[in-house]
Protein backbone atom coordinates (compact mmCIF):
# COMPACT_ATOMS: atom_id res chain seq x y z
CA UNK A 1 0.00 0.00 0.00
CA UNK A 2 2.83 2.48 0.76
CA UNK A 3 4.72 1.58 -2.46
CA UNK A 4 1.56 2.59 -4.15
CA UNK A 5 0.80 5.64 -2.25
CA UNK A 6 4.62 6.64 -3.59
CA UNK A 7 4.15 6.06 -7.19
CA UNK A 8 0.97 8.15 -7.13
CA UNK A 9 3.34 10.85 -5.28
CA UNK A 10 5.33 11.29 -8.12
CA UNK A 11 3.29 13.57 -10.22
CA UNK A 12 4.30 15.71 -7.53
CA UNK A 13 7.95 15.30 -6.87
CA UNK A 14 9.85 12.63 -9.44
CA UNK A 15 12.67 12.06 -11.41
CA UNK A 16 12.51 15.14 -14.17
CA UNK A 17 13.69 14.23 -17.30
CA UNK A 18 15.32 17.72 -17.73
CA UNK A 19 16.44 19.07 -14.62
CA UNK A 20 16.39 22.78 -13.46
CA UNK A 21 20.35 23.48 -13.04
CA UNK A 22 21.80 26.44 -11.43
CA UNK A 23 25.20 27.00 -12.49
CA UNK A 24 26.49 29.52 -11.99
CA UNK A 25 25.99 31.99 -15.06
CA UNK A 26 25.30 35.29 -16.03
CA UNK A 27 21.49 34.07 -16.63
CA UNK A 28 21.83 32.85 -12.98
CA UNK A 29 23.10 36.16 -11.77
CA UNK A 30 20.75 38.19 -13.15
CA UNK A 31 17.68 36.58 -11.95
CA UNK A 32 19.52 36.42 -8.11
CA UNK A 33 20.03 39.93 -7.99
CA UNK A 34 16.20 41.32 -6.89
CA UNK A 35 14.38 41.01 -3.74
CA UNK A 36 11.76 38.78 -5.32
CA UNK A 37 14.34 36.61 -7.25
CA UNK A 38 13.34 32.58 -7.45
CA UNK A 39 14.58 29.48 -8.23
CA UNK A 40 12.87 26.59 -9.51
CA UNK A 41 12.57 23.11 -7.90
CA UNK A 42 12.21 19.79 -9.47
CA UNK A 43 8.33 19.51 -8.27
CA UNK A 44 7.71 22.70 -10.59
CA UNK A 45 6.96 25.03 -7.84
CA UNK A 46 9.68 27.63 -7.08
CA UNK A 47 11.24 28.76 -4.01
CA UNK A 48 12.89 32.23 -2.95
CA UNK A 49 16.42 32.93 -3.25
CA UNK A 50 16.37 34.40 -0.23
CA UNK A 51 14.66 33.52 3.41
CA UNK A 52 14.56 34.19 6.87
CA UNK A 53 15.77 31.67 9.38
CA UNK A 54 14.20 31.27 13.04
CA UNK A 55 16.95 29.47 14.86
CA UNK A 56 16.82 30.77 18.69
CA UNK A 57 15.77 33.98 19.95
CA UNK A 58 12.11 32.09 20.67
CA UNK A 59 10.63 35.25 22.24
CA UNK A 60 11.83 37.55 19.39
CA UNK A 61 10.43 35.31 16.85
CA UNK A 62 6.72 36.95 16.01
CA UNK A 63 7.70 39.98 15.92
CA UNK A 64 11.18 39.29 13.72
CA UNK A 65 8.75 37.31 11.34
CA UNK A 66 6.09 40.04 10.57
CA UNK A 67 9.07 42.41 10.28
CA UNK A 68 10.60 40.72 7.95
CA UNK A 69 8.26 39.92 5.91
CA UNK A 70 6.84 43.54 5.84
CA UNK A 71 10.57 44.34 4.37
CA UNK A 72 10.20 41.90 1.45
CA UNK A 73 11.19 38.40 2.66
CA UNK A 74 8.84 35.93 1.21
CA UNK A 75 10.09 32.31 2.63
CA UNK A 76 10.17 31.60 6.53
CA UNK A 77 12.61 28.68 7.69
CA UNK A 78 11.49 27.01 10.85
CA UNK A 79 12.09 23.34 12.47
CA UNK A 80 10.43 21.44 15.53
CA UNK A 81 13.20 21.53 17.49
CA UNK A 82 13.37 25.01 17.50
CA UNK A 83 10.34 25.64 19.35
CA UNK A 84 9.20 28.75 17.46
CA UNK A 85 6.48 27.25 15.17
CA UNK A 86 3.88 29.07 16.93
CA UNK A 87 5.34 32.11 17.21
CA UNK A 88 6.38 32.16 13.48
CA UNK A 89 2.71 31.29 12.63
CA UNK A 90 1.65 34.42 15.30
CA UNK A 91 4.06 36.01 12.74
CA UNK A 92 2.96 35.74 9.51
CA UNK A 93 -0.43 36.42 10.61
CA UNK A 94 0.85 40.20 12.25
CA UNK A 95 2.50 40.82 9.11
CA UNK A 96 -0.41 40.99 6.86
CA UNK A 97 1.29 39.13 3.83
CA UNK A 98 -1.05 36.38 2.69
CA UNK A 99 -0.44 32.83 3.51
CA UNK A 100 -0.36 31.98 -0.47
CA UNK A 101 2.42 34.53 -0.75
CA UNK A 102 4.90 33.10 1.88
CA UNK A 103 6.83 29.62 1.18
CA UNK A 104 6.79 28.29 4.31
CA UNK A 105 9.09 25.29 5.20
CA UNK A 106 9.33 23.47 8.83
CA UNK A 107 11.62 20.28 9.70
CA UNK A 108 9.84 17.01 11.19
CA UNK A 109 12.65 15.98 14.58
CA UNK A 110 14.43 12.77 14.57
CA UNK A 111 11.94 11.61 17.58
CA UNK A 112 9.31 11.85 15.24
CA UNK A 113 10.81 9.62 12.37
CA UNK A 114 9.11 6.15 12.61
CA UNK A 115 6.83 6.03 9.59
CA UNK A 116 3.97 5.67 11.85
CA UNK A 117 4.20 9.11 13.86
CA UNK A 118 5.24 11.32 10.46
CA UNK A 119 1.62 12.18 9.62
CA UNK A 120 0.87 13.35 13.09
CA UNK A 121 4.10 15.00 13.54
CA UNK A 122 2.99 16.90 10.57
CA UNK A 123 -0.93 17.78 11.92
CA UNK A 124 0.97 18.84 14.99
CA UNK A 125 3.33 21.37 13.14
CA UNK A 126 0.52 23.04 11.25
CA UNK A 127 -1.44 23.41 14.35
CA UNK A 128 1.11 24.92 15.95
CA UNK A 129 2.18 27.51 12.68
CA UNK A 130 -1.75 27.58 12.07
CA UNK A 131 -1.65 27.06 8.60
CA UNK A 132 -3.49 24.17 6.13
CA UNK A 133 0.03 23.10 4.76
CA UNK A 134 3.77 24.15 4.43
CA UNK A 135 5.15 24.51 1.21
CA UNK A 136 8.34 22.47 2.09
CA UNK A 137 8.58 19.44 4.50
CA UNK A 138 12.10 18.57 5.35
CA UNK A 139 13.56 15.21 7.51
CA UNK A 140 15.82 17.15 9.37
CA UNK A 141 18.96 15.07 9.89
CA UNK A 142 19.27 11.02 8.37
CA UNK A 143 19.69 10.00 12.01
CA UNK A 144 16.60 7.87 14.05
CA UNK A 145 15.96 9.07 17.40
CA UNK A 146 13.86 6.65 19.72
CA UNK A 147 10.51 7.54 19.06
CA UNK A 148 8.00 9.28 21.94
CA UNK A 149 7.65 12.97 23.45
CA UNK A 150 11.41 13.66 24.32
CA UNK A 151 13.41 15.50 21.66
CA UNK A 152 16.84 14.26 22.96
CA UNK A 153 16.22 10.92 24.34
CA UNK A 154 18.93 9.43 26.84
CA UNK A 155 20.17 6.90 28.75
CA UNK A 156 21.38 6.90 31.53
CA UNK A 157 24.81 7.49 31.30
CA UNK A 158 23.48 10.67 29.20
CA UNK A 159 23.89 8.69 25.48
CA UNK A 160 21.46 9.31 23.04
CA UNK A 161 18.89 6.38 22.13
CA UNK A 162 19.01 5.78 18.52
CA UNK A 163 15.22 4.14 16.91
CA UNK A 164 14.66 1.06 15.24
CA UNK A 165 13.68 2.29 12.15
CA UNK A 166 15.73 4.09 8.93
CA UNK A 167 15.63 7.28 7.15
CA UNK A 168 14.55 5.62 4.45
CA UNK A 169 11.23 4.01 6.11
CA UNK A 170 10.99 8.10 7.10
CA UNK A 171 10.83 9.18 4.09
CA UNK A 172 8.97 7.00 2.58
CA UNK A 173 6.22 7.93 4.99
CA UNK A 174 6.92 11.48 3.84
CA UNK A 175 6.25 10.86 0.44
CA UNK A 176 2.73 9.54 0.84
CA UNK A 177 1.84 13.23 2.73
CA UNK A 178 1.85 14.37 -0.90
CA UNK A 179 -1.09 13.43 -1.44
CA UNK A 180 -2.93 15.05 1.03
CA UNK A 181 -2.48 18.74 -0.07
CA UNK A 182 -0.41 19.44 3.32
CA UNK A 183 2.70 19.46 1.86
CA UNK A 184 3.45 20.78 -1.80
CA UNK A 185 7.62 19.60 -1.28
CA UNK A 186 9.63 17.38 0.78
CA UNK A 187 13.22 17.53 1.05
CA UNK A 188 16.10 16.74 3.75
CA UNK A 189 18.99 18.36 5.54
CA UNK A 190 22.41 17.18 6.90
CA UNK A 191 22.44 14.23 4.73
CA UNK A 192 25.59 12.96 3.39
CA UNK A 193 25.64 12.23 -0.61
CA UNK A 194 25.21 8.72 -0.11
CA UNK A 195 22.55 8.75 1.84
CA UNK A 196 20.51 11.27 -0.71
CA UNK A 197 21.79 8.37 -3.62
CA UNK A 198 20.52 5.80 -1.08
CA UNK A 199 16.72 7.52 -0.89
CA UNK A 200 16.96 8.31 -4.79
CA UNK A 201 18.00 4.13 -5.14
CA UNK A 202 15.47 2.83 -2.62
CA UNK A 203 12.32 4.90 -3.08
CA UNK A 204 10.67 6.71 -6.37
CA UNK A 205 10.58 10.16 -5.22
CA UNK A 206 13.77 12.54 -5.68
CA UNK A 207 14.05 15.19 -2.68
CA UNK A 208 13.01 18.81 -4.09
CA UNK A 209 15.69 20.50 -1.22
CA UNK A 210 18.67 19.55 0.75
CA UNK A 211 19.39 22.21 2.97
CA UNK A 212 23.00 21.50 4.58
CA UNK A 213 25.60 24.21 5.40
CA UNK A 214 27.89 26.33 3.12
CA UNK A 215 29.13 29.23 3.15
CA UNK A 216 32.64 30.98 1.78
CA UNK A 217 34.43 28.30 4.44
CA UNK A 218 32.72 24.96 3.49
CA UNK A 219 31.94 25.80 -0.08
CA UNK A 220 31.53 21.88 -1.21
CA UNK A 221 31.68 22.05 -4.48
CA UNK A 222 31.51 18.89 -5.71
CA UNK A 223 28.76 17.93 -3.70
CA UNK A 224 26.73 20.80 -4.77
CA UNK A 225 27.40 20.24 -8.28
CA UNK A 226 26.23 16.76 -7.97
CA UNK A 227 23.15 17.90 -6.08
CA UNK A 228 22.31 19.97 -9.26
CA UNK A 229 22.82 17.40 -11.69
CA UNK A 230 20.22 15.71 -9.74
CA UNK A 231 17.55 18.05 -9.59
CA UNK A 232 17.68 18.40 -5.83
CA UNK A 233 17.98 22.29 -5.10
CA UNK A 234 20.37 23.57 -2.26
CA UNK A 235 19.52 25.85 0.52
CA UNK A 236 21.91 27.17 2.72
CA UNK A 237 21.97 26.90 6.72
CA UNK A 238 24.51 28.96 8.31
CA UNK A 239 25.49 30.88 5.06
CA UNK A 240 27.64 33.08 7.66
CA UNK A 241 29.77 30.16 8.77
CA UNK A 242 30.72 30.83 12.64
CA UNK A 243 29.16 33.96 13.03
CA UNK A 244 26.58 32.40 15.28
CA UNK A 245 28.12 31.91 19.16
CA UNK A 246 25.92 28.45 18.90
CA UNK A 247 29.07 27.20 17.56
CA UNK A 248 31.06 28.36 20.31
CA UNK A 249 28.88 27.43 23.08
CA UNK A 250 26.96 24.30 22.22
CA UNK A 251 28.76 21.21 24.25
CA UNK A 252 30.09 19.46 21.11
CA UNK A 253 31.64 23.05 19.80
CA UNK A 254 34.92 22.72 17.53
CA UNK A 255 38.04 24.33 17.97
CA UNK A 256 38.00 25.97 14.45
CA UNK A 257 34.48 27.59 15.72
CA UNK A 258 36.67 29.54 18.16
CA UNK A 259 39.75 30.16 15.88
CA UNK A 260 38.32 31.29 12.81
CA UNK A 261 38.31 34.68 12.58
CA UNK A 262 34.03 35.49 11.33
CA UNK A 263 33.37 36.69 7.94
CA UNK A 264 33.07 39.82 9.24
CA UNK A 265 36.68 40.42 9.25
CA UNK A 266 37.85 38.89 6.13
CA UNK A 267 39.68 40.63 4.01
CA UNK A 268 38.77 39.54 0.47
CA UNK A 269 35.02 40.01 1.63
CA UNK A 270 35.57 43.72 2.90
CA UNK A 271 37.25 44.24 -0.33
CA UNK A 272 34.91 42.88 -2.72
CA UNK A 273 32.18 44.71 -0.08
CA UNK A 274 33.84 48.09 -0.58
CA UNK A 275 34.18 47.55 -4.26
CA UNK A 276 29.62 47.04 -4.56
CA UNK A 277 29.39 49.37 -1.43
CA UNK A 278 28.03 46.74 0.91
CA UNK A 279 29.09 44.69 4.08
CA UNK A 280 30.92 41.34 3.97
CA UNK A 281 27.81 39.93 5.25
CA UNK A 282 26.29 41.12 2.48
CA UNK A 283 28.68 39.83 -0.42
CA UNK A 284 28.71 36.27 1.53
CA UNK A 285 24.61 36.33 0.96
CA UNK A 286 25.24 37.40 -2.05
CA UNK A 287 27.65 34.56 -2.87
CA UNK A 288 25.34 31.78 -2.07
CA UNK A 289 22.38 33.53 -4.03
CA UNK A 290 24.43 33.92 -7.02
CA UNK A 291 25.67 30.46 -6.98
CA UNK A 292 21.79 29.24 -7.86
CA UNK A 293 21.17 28.52 -4.02
CA UNK A 294 18.87 29.84 -1.46
CA UNK A 295 20.28 30.85 2.06
CA UNK A 296 18.48 31.96 5.36
CA UNK A 297 19.89 33.93 7.46
CA UNK A 298 18.67 35.02 10.62
CA UNK A 299 18.39 38.40 12.80
CA UNK A 300 15.89 39.96 15.12
CA UNK A 301 17.25 43.01 14.60
CA UNK A 302 15.47 45.41 11.79
CA UNK A 303 19.13 47.02 10.38
CA UNK A 304 20.77 43.40 10.19
CA UNK A 305 16.80 42.35 8.41
CA UNK A 306 17.30 45.27 6.03
CA UNK A 307 20.99 44.62 5.29
CA UNK A 308 20.33 40.69 4.36
CA UNK A 309 17.54 41.63 2.12
CA UNK A 310 19.40 44.06 0.18
CA UNK A 311 22.22 41.43 -0.13
CA UNK A 312 19.72 40.01 -2.92
CA UNK A 313 20.33 42.87 -5.31
CA UNK A 314 24.08 42.22 -5.18
CA UNK A 315 25.18 40.73 -8.43
CA UNK A 316 28.77 39.92 -7.77
CA UNK A 317 31.02 39.09 -11.22
CA UNK A 318 33.09 36.58 -12.48
CA UNK A 319 36.14 38.25 -10.78
CA UNK A 320 34.24 38.44 -7.41
CA UNK A 321 32.76 34.77 -7.61
CA UNK A 322 36.66 33.28 -8.73
CA UNK A 323 37.86 35.77 -5.35
CA UNK A 324 35.65 33.72 -3.23
CA UNK A 325 36.77 30.40 -4.18
CA UNK A 326 39.71 30.71 -2.72
CA UNK A 327 38.24 31.12 1.03
CA UNK A 328 36.95 27.63 0.90
CA UNK A 329 38.84 26.38 3.95
CA UNK A 330 36.48 22.98 4.40
CA UNK A 331 35.15 24.10 7.90
CA UNK A 332 32.03 22.66 8.88
CA UNK A 333 30.96 24.34 12.10
CA UNK A 334 27.58 22.20 12.31
CA UNK A 335 28.70 18.51 13.59
CA UNK A 336 26.99 17.21 16.18
CA UNK A 337 27.83 13.10 15.33
CA UNK A 338 29.12 12.27 18.59
CA UNK A 339 26.73 13.79 20.63
CA UNK A 340 23.63 11.87 18.11
CA UNK A 341 25.54 8.45 17.83
CA UNK A 342 25.39 8.77 13.86
CA UNK A 343 28.69 9.56 11.41
CA UNK A 344 27.30 12.71 9.62
CA UNK A 345 28.36 13.82 6.23
CA UNK A 346 30.59 10.42 6.39
CA UNK A 347 31.44 11.10 2.66
CA UNK A 348 31.41 15.06 2.57
CA UNK A 349 34.09 17.41 3.33
CA UNK A 350 34.81 19.15 6.64
CA UNK A 351 34.42 16.18 9.04
CA UNK A 352 37.75 16.32 11.10
CA UNK A 353 37.67 17.69 14.21
CA UNK A 354 34.23 16.14 15.55
CA UNK A 355 33.67 16.31 19.38
CA UNK A 356 31.94 15.23 21.77
CA UNK A 357 29.52 17.16 23.85
CA UNK A 358 25.79 17.34 24.66
CA UNK A 359 23.67 19.52 22.12
CA UNK A 360 21.29 20.02 25.13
Amino acid sequence: MLRGALRRATTAVHRPSTFFQPAISTAIRTVATTRSAQFSLNTGATIPALGFGTFQDADAQEDAVARCLQAGFRMIDTAQVYQVEEAVGRGIQKSGVPREDVFLATKLWCNTFHPDDVAASLDNSLRTLDTPYVDLLLMHYPVVFQRGAEPFPRDANGRMILGTTTFVDTWRAMSSLLQTGKVRAIGVSNFSQGEIQTLIDETDVVPAVHQMEVHPYLQQRAFNTWLRGHGIHVVQFSPLGNMNPFYRKTGWSKDIAHTTPPLTENALLLDIGRKHGKTPVQVALAWGMNSGRSVIPKSVVDWQIEQNLAAAEIALDAEDMERISTLDQRLRFNDPSADYEYRLYSDLEGIEGTKDGKTH
